[in-house]
């Protein structure tokens, strides 16, 4: 197997054969891949009994990430808040997408979480494994810079999408492609969810909203924060922006119920 890409720079993977990689995934604990069942945190789906399937790798490097386990590993030196580097070996596990299926279809829920990392890294075993779930709603939390594959996207009921803004720490041309945001605001399946820090990035919220043609109905601001005490205080002054300019305002519930831990 070729040597995974640690740095941005490395994406995306110059190698042939990407489609006939299996499934990687995080880690709750070495070994044990991150398949568990919760309710929606975020989105527009919050509160639903949910079953999650959390993927490897990223191609973005959010200074704030929650789950940078998924992409900092050691070598890695993007910046992070946290400044902490994982061990690939302890926090990666590849399966086959056979294996993937059968934990999630054991977890009896009816309603799939697809989230990373950034999922469409992964499309094509990515649709494999989902194609083997037809029973199930499928949702796919992305950053919204890669392409769905062709044979992923008619399998996807619904697209999270996550555009990271400036304070994110990724530069823009990497984290905010033109082509890539058209193609999700004329998605209907796609929902577009905005990490906010403070009330400045709105002003970003609203440029992209604007060139391109985002509909006000399908865009969700979120509060930053790790821990209940920062949604709380964030949320106060998130509320009534949203209210003026007409956008949905999401929490992270498992934050409140569960604190920043895996699995949950």
């Amino acid at each position: 197997m070729p040597t995974m890409p640690q740095r941005q720079s490395d994406w995306p993977p110059r190698w042939n054969g990407w489609g006939d990689m299996p499934l990687t995934l995080a880690t709750t604990a070495p070994g044990e891949p991150e398949i568990f069942a919760s309710l929606q945190g975020e989105g527009p789906s919050t509160g639903r009994p949910s079953t999650f399937v959390r993927l490897s790798r990223c191609n973005l490097a959010c200074t704030w990430c929650d789950t940078a386990y998924t992409w900092r590993f050691t070598g890695d030196n993007r910046p992070h808040r946290d400044d902490q580097t994982f061990d690939r070996a302890a926090n990666q596990i590849a399966l086959d997408e056979a294996d993937v299926a059968a934990r999630i279809a054991a977890l009896e829920g009816n309603r799939l979480i697809v989230t990373g990392g950034e999922p469409l890294l992964q499309g094509p075993a990515l649709a494999r494994m989902i194609a083997m779930l037809p029973a199930m709603h499928v949702e796919v939390e992305t950053n919204g810079t890669v392409a769905p594959a062709p044979t992923l996207d008619p399998l996807v009921h619904q697209y999270n999408v996550s555009p990271k803004l400036a304070h994110s720490g990724n530069p823009a041309d990497l984290a905010l492609i033109p082509k890539r945001l058209d193609h999700w605001a004329a998605d209907p399946r796609a929902w577009f969810k905005f990490v906010i820090a403070t009330s400045a990035d709105i002003e970003d919220v609203l440029a992209l909203r604007d060139a391109h043609a985002i509909s006000p109905d399908r865009i969700l601001l979120m509060p930053e924060g790790r821990d209940s005490a920062a949604l709380r205080d964030r949320t106060k002054w998130l509320a009534p922006l949203c209210a003026q300019h007409g956008f949905s305002l999401t929490d992270r519930l498992h934050i409140h119920l569960y604190g920043d831990t895996r699995g949950t």
